[in-house]
């Protein structure tokens, strides 16, 4: 190496941190030196003697950051659009309006928009047939109405509520990929005004009654469709999260108890409005609606007249998605986190074992169970990587002090409100919490909390899992469960990765932990994913600015990591203004299902068709190998 070479490798040690450099060694200089330039990559590491690819589970090179509005993927990818915002799902539908001139009856029969979390079921018998259940977060008023503005009347309205909840439908192997089957019998959505059947301890419940429902057990609707799970026995599980927006006052002077303040409850909604021109979410004429959302919602896609369920064991707060595991002794486990700033993490047991000859016996097994929530230990403070235990403390009524002294009669009282039963057992407050997988490998889970600028005030004190004040980065959580049980009550936890921009930042709290690299950083981790080898792909939902903290980021990305060694490659880069959310699989693992949603929010984009003065549209897109081989090996 020259002088000019030596100078800049001691500047990139700099750059990075002693700690840094020691956990991943000259890999991560060469890394960075290929962010930095090519040619100091490859004189260096050739001095050095070192790879800079060390894991044998990732098989693909990182890609830049990009800024561009397309799809950026490793070379030997392509990608293709599944379906989006729209389109409709019957050949004798009607065809999506870019002017959005187009019906609420219209978009009821479409695609709908911002596609979040999704799993693919596939046939029995048949790996060229499989269903996807897709969730349909929100909308985009900017693009949905031809005013581009706040709706107008009911049926701009309606015509917003049929743009969100579920979207089920068929794909079909077609050569080396897949296709969506537009005629298919299995298609179906299930929207903001579908007949829904409420179940559990607290159906019935006087919260969960209405003029139009007096006896609390039918609901219209399901909306704000964040992400998703999916049972051993073949249903979908849709998560309803900041469902409180959707909710405003005619009364501007109205006032709120503690437990509608808690969730959110505001006499002007956040920018969505439906309270004008629909009473059913106007707080002032029915306080209880509010109540009959925010709940976990079970459909069965291989069965399109079947009545979805909202399962209210599982609690009621701003749900992110559903992960599946399974007790020792056979009985189900959901886990669950709360995403909002300083909120919890949940898990539920089921009280019945899992029938895994005989699915449809496990129908109404979420009905009951017993549900927690945990509560993390301080950790050892490490400054890269902190580790410590934690505890699941259970939210039964007449346990752990959640009785009628604190305001709970009953345990549907307790699933309610489970955010203030939470604050009673002195649960930990967390940095927004959401995506949560399980690994198929060592049963290890991963949780993102994606960020919290909060972090540090209003009672949220910094330390453990939550280890940076004011955090605009985030980071992802890991816990074990003893006795490898998802059934015991206590779990070592670590910090598997803390995001973080080492380029601004050079060191900690802000330039990340000793697997972040120039080549690899990111914010705001949000959707998770394993395949079936274990790699855990990572998706992002953060400031796409490109400046101050996050220079250098670019866009939203999707990740892919080795667990057991912990080097991280970016795979995927989406489109201008877009959030990269939803990921599922093949059967054989050739093809990744991904979601791209609100591409262009802020303008600037015409993804994914590129037509002048086309209108962006959120979709699922379908990646794969051009050699035909598995995804990201």
């Amino acid at each position: 190496m020259n002088l000019l070479e030596e100078q800049q490798l001691t500047d990139l040690e700099q750059m990075i941190g002693l700690s840094r450099r020691r956990f991943i060694g000259a890999g991560a200089l060469c890394g960075a030196a290929m962010f930095l330039g090519g040619n100091l990559l490859s004189r260096s590491a050739l001095a050095a003697g070192v790879s800079t690819a060390s894991s044998t589970l990732l098989g693909f090179e990182s890609i830049n950051a990009a800024t561009s509005d397309t799809l950026s993927l490793p070379p030997g990818y392509r990608a293709s659009v599944l379906i989006s915002w729209g389109q409709p799902l019957h050949v004798n539908g009607p065809a999506f309006d870019p002017s959005g001139n187009g019906s609420a009856e219209a978009q009821e029969v479409q695609f709908g928009d911002n596609n979040d979390g999704m799993s693919l079921f596939a046939f029995p018998g048949d790996p060229n047939r499989a269903l996807l259940a897709i969730n349909n977060e929100y909308t985009n008023y900017r693009y949905l109405f031809p005013h581009g503005g706040q709706p107008t009347s009911a049926e701009d309205v309606r015509k917003a509520q049929a743009s969100e909840g579920v979207s089920v439908i068929e794909v079909q192997r077609k050569g080396n990929g897949w296709q969506f089957v537009q005629d298919s019998p299995f298609n179906r959505r299930i929207h903001g005004n579908t007949p829904i059947r409420l179940s559990g301890p607290a159906e019935g419940h006087a919260l969960l009654r209405t003029q139009a429902d007096i006896n609390g057990n039918r609901v219209l609707g399901t909306f704000q469709n964040c992400a998703n799970g999916k049972t051993p026995w073949g249903t979908y599980l849709t998560c309803e999260e900041n469902f409180t927006d959707c909710f405003g006052s005619s009364d501007p002077k109205q006032t709120f108890d503690p437990a509608q303040k808690r969730y959110g409850a505001v006499a002007t909604s956040k920018d969505i409005n439906w309270h004008l021109h629909d009473p059913r979410f106007d707080l002032a004429l029915n306080p209880n609606e509010l109540n009959r959302h925010g709940w976990v919602v079970e459909i069965d896609p291989f069965d399109p007249q079947s009545v979805p369920v909202k399962r209210t064991a599982l609690g009621r707060f701003k749900h992110e998605n559903a992960a599946l595991a399974q007790t020792r002794d056979g009985r189900a486990v959901v886990y669950m986190g709360d995403d909002e700033r300083g909120e919890f993490i949940y898990k539920f047991i089921s009280r019945d074992t899992i029938d895994h000859q005989n699915t449809k016996a496990n129908r109404d097994l979420l009905d009951h169970g017993t549900l927690y929530v945990a509560r993390f230990d301080a950790g050892d403070n490490h400054p890269d990587r902190p580790k410590g235990q934690g505890q699941w403390i259970e939210l039964s009524h007449g346990q752990n002090g959640i009785d009628a002294s604190k305001g709970f009669a009953s345990q549907a009282d307790v699933l309610i409100h489970a955010r203030l039963a939470a604050s009673v057992v002195n649960a930990t407050r967390m940095d927004r919490p959401e995506w949560i997988v399980v690994s198929p490998k060592d049963g290890q889970v991963y949780c993102t909390l994606t960020n919290n600028a909060k972090r540090g005030e209003d009672g949220q004190p910094v330390g453990g899992p939550n280890p940076r004040e004011k955090n605009v980065y985030g980071q992802i959580l890991r816990w074990k469960t003893h006795n490898d049980d998802h059934g015991a009550n206590s779990f070592d936890w670590d910090l598997f990765v803390v995001a973080g921009n080492p380029v601004v930042h050079a060191k900690q709290p802000k330039g990340g932990s000793a697997n972040i690299t120039p080549q690899n950083m990111f914010n705001s981790p949000d959707g998770l994913g394993f395949d079936d080898a274990g790699r855990l792909w990572i998706l992002t939902d953060g400031d796409y600015s490109n400046s101050g903290d996050f220079a250098g980021m670019g866009n939203n990305q999707m990740l892919c990591a080795d667990p057991d060694s912990g080097e991280i490659r970016r795979f995927m880069v989406g489109p201008i203004g877009c959030e990269v959310t939803g990921i599922s699989f093949s059967p054989d693992q050739k093809t990744l299902f991904v979601g791209i949603q609100h591409p262009g929010e802020n303008g600037g984009s015409t993804f994914p068709e590129h037509t002048p003065n086309g209108k962006p549209r959120s979709s699922v897109m379908a990646i794969s190998r051009d050699d035909g081989g598995i995804v990201g090996a």
